[in-house]
């Protein structure tokens, strides 16, 4: 939380004087295509907006994509709200907790989502614990010690809607913060009891020995929109064209990863570090075109419950 309020503070007194970079009018009815620039994390769940590099989609619909690597959501919101990125992509409590603090922000197309509770144990984020642990379940995390990578974020608040669905007490849960790449080795040293990890990195602590006994995303929130692209409302206001012919072109992307999972696993081999041995056996989030806003609210009303939003969200106001 103070992460984001620190990357944002200085982005939103320069609000006023910077513009987007990709409204140069030269799309389409112009002299060729709009060059914009897309805040992601290298991570498994941005593969579709690669692949609408990669295959075509964005110069598809006349637009010229610079992919930027970030280190978090945080830095994704105050790049969109500086005009440093036209678009980026951050999870559901970043965005939600952005609007809550003013900035103006807009969710323009899905992200990624889980598996949903069909298949919760099959889902690409999970808290593992080691071999030999008590810890049986979501009800048996109270009193535990959890990493999450960032706090007051989506791990934890959607590990205590799993925990208060199990019966259990989310009160008594303690978190710690871990980058997720030093994760599988704190959980094997006996730091933490438990881990709250992603794809790959939930492959990788399995290979070393740890076993997964709760899927938060899963089973805190039906069919969980986890993250989302976004925009400012600047750009939302001053090229709407632009931002719908994007939106198409994530659609596109979007529909293609989900109808060619092995396409996903080759761009992940170009874009990310994943050892390909990994990469062959991780298991892959959904990519639905359609946001679940259902879920959207149900994320923001658990954040409310547990204190990470200080008032109740107005939901409609990110959402397209």
């Amino acid at each position: 939380m103070y992460r984001l309020r620190a990357a944002v503070a200085a982005a939103a007194a320069l609000l006023l004087t910077l513009t987007a970079c990709g409204n140069d009018g030269s799309g389409p009815g112009g002299d060729g295509p709009d060059s914009i620039e897309i805040g992601a994390l290298a991570i498994v769940d941005t593969a579709p907006v690669h692949l609408a590099r990669s295959h075509g989609f964005f110069a598809r619909h006349g637009i010229n994509a610079k992919i930027t690597p970030v280190q978090g959501g945080a830095f994704s919101a105050s790049g969109v709200v500086s005009g440093q990125f036209d678009f980026a992509f951050s999870n559901t409590t970043t965005l939600l907790t952005a609007r809550e603090q003013g900035l103006p922000l807009k969710a323009v197309a899905n992200g990624v989502a889980s598996t949903g509770q069909a298949a919760p144990g099959k889902d690409y984020s999970a808290v593992l614990v080691p071999k030999g642990s008590p810890i049986k379940s979501a009800k048996d995390l109270p009193g535990r010690t959890i990493a999450v990578n960032q706090l007051k974020n989506i791990g934890d608040t959607t590990i205590r809607g799993a925990v208060r669905r199990a019966g259990g007490d989310p009160g008594k849960l303690r978190f710690t913060e871990i980058p997720l790449p030093d994760m599988p080795a704190a959980l094997a040293a006996g730091r933490v009891d438990a881990i709250w990890t992603v794809e790959p990195f939930q492959t990788q602590a399995i290979d070393q020995g740890a076993h997964d006994v709760c899927w938060p995303f899963a089973e805190a929130v039906d069919n969980l929109t986890v993250a989302m692209y976004f925009t400012s409302e600047k750009l939302l206001h001053d090229n709407p064209d632009l931002v719908k012919r994007f939106t198409a072109a994530i659609n596109d992307a979007l529909a293609h990863a989900r109808a060619h999972p092995e396409a996903v696993r080759e761009e992940l081999g170009r874009y990310t570090k994943i050892p390909p041995s990994v990469i062959k056996r991780i298991v892959l989030p959904k990519w639905p075109t359609e946001i679940n806003r259902a879920s959207v609210q149900t994320v923001a009303d658990l954040a409310r419950k547990d204190g990470v939003l200080k008032r109740p969200a107005d939901v409609g106001a990110l959402l397209p």
